[in-house]
C-alpha cells in the first residue's frame, strides 16, 4: 500500500513538471522540421535506388507531348530506368513550349495523334489566313498573308 502511494506521488511530481497549458506555465513547443529540396531529392534518389534503376546515357533531349498542343522539353536530362518496375525517371530543367516552337526539328518524333493535331493546326492557320486576307486592316491590304495563303492552302 505504501508503494502505491509513493508511485502516485512520483507520478504527480512528473506530471507537474510536464504541465501543458494553464496559468503561468511554460508551454511545450512542437518541433517543426523544415525540409529542404536537397533532402527531398536525396529521399527520392534513395527510393529509386531501392527500385534498382540504371542510368541511361547518351540522351540529348526528351520531349513529352500533352493533349493541349504543348510540349514539355528537357534539354540534356538525366534519364534512369527500371525495366522490372516499369519505371522511367527524367530529371533536369523542364520547359513548356508550344508545338509550333519546336517545328521542324520535332517532326520525326511525332506520333500519329500528334501529326493529326499538327495537320488540324495547319488547316486552322490557313482558315485564319483566308479570313485576314479578305479584310482590310486600317484600309491596307496585307500582301504577306496572301503569299502564305498560296503556299499552305493550295493543296
Amino acid at each position: 500500500m505504501k508503494e502505491s502511494i509513493m508511485n502516485q506521488e512520483k507520478l504527480a511530481k512528473l506530471q507537474a513538471q510536464v504541465r501543458i497549458g494553464g496559468k503561468g506555465s511554460a508551454r511545450r513547443k512542437k518541433k517543426v522540421v523544415h525540409r529542404t529540396a536537397t533532402a527531398d531529392d536525396k529521399k527520392l534518389q534513395f527510393s529509386l535506388k531501392k527500385l534498382g534503376v540504371n542510368n541511361i546515357s547518351g540522351i540529348e533531349e526528351v520531349n513529352m507531348f500533352t493533349n493541349h498542343g504543348t510540349v514539355i522539353h528537357f534539354n540534356n536530362p538525366k534519364v534512369q530506368a527500371s525495366l522490372a518496375a516499369n519505371t522511367f525517371t527524367i530529371t533536369g530543367h523542364a520547359e513548356n513550349k508550344q508545338l509550333t516552337e519546336m517545328l521542324p526539328g520535332i517532326l520525326n518524333q511525332l506520333g500519329a495523334d500528334s501529326l493529326t493535331s499538327l495537320r488540324r493546326l495547319a488547316e486552322n492557320l490557313c482558315f485564319i489566313i483566308l479570313k485576314v486576307k479578305n479584310k482590310d486592316i486600317q484600309g491596307r491590304k496585307i500582301p504577306v498573308y496572301a503569299s502564305i495563303n498560296r503556299q499552305c492552302c493550295s493543296s
